[in-house]
């Protein structure tokens, strides 16, 4: 069975019924047993898990050699560059504390391949009891423009050290809460904040000039077609209140 990561999405939550089931995770050494409690690990397993749930339903899937960067799951193995499937997993009661990409990797990987953006973002937002019961409470399919937003100091959402950038990282997309910092609501106002972000960064300035031409070269000659995208200034207001 072939399907494409909102099947996959739709599947679990309609078919499977994921947000009604509960589980445990447990661990087995020499004569010992017992429920795992932690809920740091739960993420890693549920991740683990859903590789598990494909095989099960016989669902066709290549998995990424490449840990450091999107996707986890070609599910076109014929054709890795279409069905490309990212999991993520946090728990529910906190912030989304997941990792979207090393900075410096994503903006070269979507400048040599575009696709590379159409990744599903399969995302689990999951509770653990004192009993160690695991429930899923919330799963969303989302592209990665839905889930940045830009921060004080910059135009995309990054954990930045020393002033060096290193990772991506994502907004509270399902909050209902008035925020200064709202979601990118389309791909091309993400790409504006990705060309800002490599001219605002030191490590990236020197290929900014560039950058964007390069990036809409490379888009036009693998999907056909041109993408417009504003200079960051012409929308920055939109997305800092």
């Amino acid at each position: 069975m072939r399907l494409t990561g909102r099947e996959v999405y739709e599947k679990l939550i309609h078919e499977d019924k994921i947000l009604e089931l509960q589980g445990q995770i447990k661990f087995f050494f020499g004569d010992v047993d017992i429920i795992v409690k932690q809920k740091d690990v739960v993420g890693n397993i549920i991740q683990e898990w859903l590789q598990g749930w494909l095989d099960k339903r016989g669902i066709e899937y290549a998995p990424s050699e490449n840990t450091q960067m999107p996707p986890d799951f070609f599910l076109n193995p014929d054709d890795k560059t279409k069905g490309l499937l990212e999991v993520k997993a946090f728990n529910r009661n906190a912030s989304p504390g997941f990792d979207i990409a090393d900075f410096r990797m994503y903006e070269e990987e979507i400048v040599d391949k575009p696709y590379m953006l159409d990744v599903d973002y399969l995302i689990f937002g999951y509770d653990m009891s004192d009993d160690g019961v695991v429930v899923v409470k919330d799963l969303w399919i989302k592209k990665v423009w839905e889930i940045t937003r830009a921060m004080k100091d910059w135009p995309i959402n990054l954990q930045v050290k020393q002033n060096v950038v290193h990772k991506i990282r994502p907004g509270v997309w399902y909050s209902t809460k008035p925020t200064n910092y709202p979601m990118f609501s389309c791909l091309e106002h993400f790409i504006s904040a990705i060309e800002e972000t490599v001219y605002q960064n030191p490590k990236t300035r020197e290929i900014s000039s560039t950058w964007l031409r390069k990036f809409l070269t490379s888009y036009e000659a693998y999907y056909g077609k041109k993408l417009s995208v504003p200079r960051w200034y012409e929308i920055e207001s939109l997305y800092r209140g």
